[in-house]
């Protein structure tokens, strides 16, 4: 089946030109200026056209950061990989990186397997894994390397959640010399995880349970403490390190101070920390459960620090963490303790029309946008050129998106399988119009096209990050 895209701003990290975009099969085959003898001819002869006149033509994006069927706290997330990955491409991303979960006294390899059997043949969209090592011993560590030849290279580590997740800071040091020694990255959630249980425990001893107070119990200082701490481990290591969902300035500060001297530090943030605040998690009748998560959402002031990252660099990328549980028998588990409501906001559908509202708004370039949201996390996990960018040779993840269009987030209307938007009634311009997934249509004219069983995964080559 060949394919042409006509009449479109094709937009990629470097700038945004008219062209047409000329698909063959799963790839592209060409970028041809419009009236070229070129895109005449294929004009004439492809199978199907696209009319793009008036829209963006996009990477498809990336979300290198989900969870879909995460067991967490007795429960589970409740997008299945086929309908996270379908609400994924209604949204305009084409690929997601999921984490595959270490449970203590369990294998990374048994673990790997029991990821594929969740996602093979359930996906919409093409799909990775990271790997979340909770119980690093002699064996783990040695399966890193058998964890790399199996296409997974990227490792995550955990300073929260004692007794559950939690690595010690030997732990982590030994896990970054080992992906110093196997040109892998670690991932790390940094907070504090010792100290926020102790205030967690004070604050529920004294009788405060409301949702507002797990983000009270969870200062944005102890994120900074523990980014800091994790940068200082790598540093000695000599090993890459990602910050994953970083939420905090004081986090920031201390990712662009380590980037400042040269040292190998990224982050990413996520659009719930740009457009959330604690204010939602104030909110009464315990609908404040809703937008519990970890990180927390902070103080509004945050949020500028963070969108001026993005513009700087500080911030290399937007993912969403995007781990769903209902409202309703999900979140209520923590009435009267918020330590027990499952963390997680669910996001994947709408993280590159949030991110294009910093467009709108003057927040970020159209570049920019098209740079953290997907042709940065191609390059960061080892997909480009095969993801992240148009051009010829690459996969025909194509989005295009009409700058104008008007819609209101709303959970009546989402498609992920969760009972509440935290986003509910935002009035937002830009939408998705037509998403290919190699160059097969998922999306167009406000239909579902894909399929379980189209995503494929993944194998990631090394990180074009690392020194």
């Amino acid at each position: 089946m060949s394919t042409v895209i006509r009449g479109g701003l094709v937009v990629s990290p470097a700038g945004a030109a008219a062209a047409d975009v000329l698909v063959e099969g799963e790839r592209i085959a060409a970028v041809a200026d419009p009236g070229s003898a070129l895109a005449q001819a294929w004009a004439t002869a492809a199978d199907r056209t696209i009319d793009a006149t008036g829209k963006y033509v996009l990477p498809g994006g990336i979300d290198a950061h989900t969870h879909m069927e995460m067991p967490f706290g007795g429960t589970h997330s409740v997008d299945t990989f086929a309908t996270g990955t379908a609400a994924a491409a209604w949204g305009g991303t084409t690929t997601i990186i999921d984490f595959a979960v270490q449970v203590k006294g369990t294998s990374l390899l048994s673990t790997l397997d029991k990821w594929h059997a969740k996602a093979d043949g359930n996906c919409a969209i093409d799909y990775g894994f990271h790997m979340i090592v909770s119980d690093v011993n002699d064996e783990s560590l040695k399966e890193m390397e058998a964890c790399i030849g199996a296409g997974v290279n990227t490792f995550k580590m955990f300073m929260a959640y004692p007794g559950v997740f939690y690595s010690t800071d030997g732990e982590i040091l030994r896990a970054m010399q080992r992906a110093r020694e196997t040109g892998s990255m670690v991932m790390m959630h940094a907070e504090n995880g010792i100290a926020i249980d102790q205030l967690v425990a004070q604050a529920l001893a004294s009788g405060r349970t409301d949702p507002v107070h797990h983000s009270l119990t969870r200062p944005p200082e102890l994120e900074g403490e523990a980014t800091s701490r994790a940068i200082q481990l790598a540093k000695v290591t000599g090993a890459p390190l990602y910050i994953v969902h970083l939420s905090a300035s004081q986090a920031l500060a201390a990712v662009a101070a380590a980037r400042d001297t040269g040292q190998n530090v990224y982050a990413e943030t996520c659009p719930q920390y740009l457009y959330l605040s604690i204010e939602d998690m104030a909110k009464p009748d315990f609908e404040g459960a809703k937008y519990v998560a970890s990180p927390p959402l902070r103080e509004k002031s945050h949020q500028g620090d963070l969108w001026r990252g993005l513009r700087t660099n500080d911030l290399s990328v937007v993912s969403t963490d995007h781990c769903p549980f209902c409202f309703k028998d999900q979140k209520e588990l923590g009435r009267g303790d918020f330590s027990k409501i499952p963390n997680g906001i669910p996001g994947v559908e709408h993280r590159m029309d949030l991110l294009h509202q910093g467009v709108v708004g003057g927040e970020l370039s159209l570049s920019r946008w098209v740079e953290v949201a997907s042709a940065t996390p191609a390059r960061m996990f080892g997909l480009y050129p095969r993801k992240g960018v148009i051009a010829a040779g690459s996969d025909a993840d194509i989005v295009v998106y009409d700058p104008t269009a008007k819609q209101r987030i709303s959970a009546a209307t989402h498609h992920m399988n969760v009972d509440y938007s935290a986003y509910e009634g935002m009035e937002i311009t830009g939408q998705v119009s037509t998403v290919l997934s190699r160059g097969e249509i998922v999306i167009d004219g406000g239909e579902f096209h894909g399929k379980a069983g189209h995503g494929k995964f993944l194998s990631r080559d090394r990180s074009q990050y690392l020194i």
